[in-house]
C-alpha cells in the first residue's frame, strides 16, 4: 500500500489500515532507522476518570468566575 504525505507533513492511513483499527484516534510513532512505526493507543483518564464534579471542584478552587470566563472568551475572539 501506498500513502502521500502531504504538504502539512499529514498522512491519511489507507482503509484497508485503518479499518483494522477501529476506535482508535491516536497512535504512538517511532522511527527505526528508516522505518516509520505506528502502534495504536488509547487515551485512558487517570484514576478515576475527570468526571464535572471534579472540574467544578477545581474551578472552584482556582477561584475563576463566569466573569473571567466571559473574558477570556472575548479576550480570544478579538480581532488583531
Amino acid at each position: 500500500m501506498l500513502a502521500k504525505k502531504t504538504s502539512k507533513n499529514q498522512l491519511t492511513l489507507p482503509k484497508e489500515v485503518a479499518e483494522k483499527f477501529p476506535g482508535t484516534d491516536y497512535f504512538d510513532v517511532r522511527v527505526e532507522g528508516r522505518v516509520i512505526e505506528l502502534r495504536p493507543v488509547r487515551i485512558e483518564p487517570e484514576e478515576g476518570g475527570v468526571d464535572l464534579a471534579r472540574i467544578r471542584e477545581k474551578i472552584k478552587k482556582l477561584g475563576v468566575t463566569g466573569d473571567d470566563v466571559a473574558n477570556a472568551v472575548r479576550w480570544a475572539r478579538r480581532r488583531r
